[in-house]
């Protein structure tokens, strides 16, 4: 391998884990108010399997165009190679995360190098390593804009109105649906680091994780179901979302909030009824919201929790894993 080419996965076509193809293909060049990153590792998110599947069952207007063949995937952490001449944040040498051109599939992050936009990282926290780093962008991010501020006016392809934040304190209460995973984890630490009482619903085997997390209760959900159960909510982050996300919302207190991440259904004359409010965002790329998030991961008042880790050439079997569910925290690639 010459040194103006790198490993990368890429697909060629859409399809199961195998359609990933570990391949030798040319280093990128930073354009303007870009950055060359060599990746030390990369974080793994749904947006990668559902690319890898062609998007089904995407309605065609929300569809981004998808141009094959495509490296996968947005979240790295690296170290700085070069810079383009007019990026004045970043120079060589420094380490950096960041979740790469998202919403949209150019990030190309499955890589040994990426070009980044430069506004879409941030320094690497110096205490987390770049494994733990690269778990963060993406999750983070998308607990972030949900539960602390949205940071940008872009239009909401999945409402009509902008997604607003409601405040959080302790005087709230907030329950997290599928608590252990990438966006749950956050979510629940974000929380707590405003004083909120969290409820945290999982699986049983995900309890002592999300109780070191800091969560006030636990609802194991493969035994009692949650909307049994929680009463008075200020707030649900529900990170499943989908058809049966309507279920949570005689959970709320009148006047709460319901936040899916994912596309939810949900009866708008029962919302109407309840005094309740529902609200859902699409996570942006936005590298000052990643530094305030690194402060805290810095400091450890926020971790990111891993699940497994995978080398970059056997990114099939990390997909592999992705598919069986029950994740707790983040899957990562490696790359050497």
């Amino acid at each position: 391998m010459s040194a103006d080419t790198m490993r990368a996965v890429r697909l060629h076509e859409f399809g199961g884990p195998a359609v990933l193809r570990h391949e030798e293909v040319p280093v990128p060049e930073p354009g303007p108010g870009e950055v060359l990153v060599r990746v030390h590792a990369v974080g793994l998110n749904p947006p990668d399997w559902y690319v890898r599947e062609g998007m089904p069952g995407v309605p065609a207007d929300l569809l981004p165009p998808i141009e094959l063949p495509l490296i996968p995937g947005t979240d790295v952490s690296g170290v700085v190679e070069a810079v383009a001449a007019d990026v004045e944040d970043f120079s060589v040498g420094d380490e950096v995360f960041g979740m790469l051109r998202f919403p949209g599939f150019g990030g190309a992050a499955y890589a040994e190098y990426v070009a980044a936009r430069a506004s879409d990282l941030a320094r690497k926290p110096a205490n987390v390593d770049h494994v733990h780093a690269a778990g963060a962008p993406m999750a983070g991010l998308t607990a972030w804009q949900f539960l602390i501020e949205l940071g940008h006016e872009e239009p909401n392809p999945f409402q009509a109105v902008p997604h607003r934040p409601v405040p959080i304190g302790p005087e709230t209460t907030v329950l997290v649906n599928g608590a252990a995973g990438g966006v749950g984890h956050f979510a629940l630490q974000l929380a707590k680091t405003k004083g909120a009482r969290v409820i945290a619903v999982a699986s049983g085997r995900h309890e002592s994780f999300l109780r070191e997390l800091g969560a006030d209760e636990f609802i194991d959900y493969t035994k009692t179901p949650p909307e049994d159960v929680a009463r008075d909510l200020d707030l649900v982050l529900d990170t499943l979302g989908g058809p049966t996300s309507g279920r949570f919302l005689r959970t709320l207190k009148r006047g709460g909030a319901l936040f899916p991440v994912y596309f939810a259904e949900y009866d708008a004359d029962e919302v109407a009824r309840l005094g309740v409010t529902t609200s859902v965002a699409q996570v942006r790329s936005n590298g000052a919201q990643l530094a305030e998030l690194g402060r805290l991961l810095d400091a450890g008042t926020v971790r990111v929790g891993i699940d497994s880790t995978f080398k970059l050439a056997d990114t099939q079997a990390a997909h592999e894993r992705a598919a069986q569910g029950h994740i707790q925290g983040k899957i990562v690639l490696t790359v050497s």
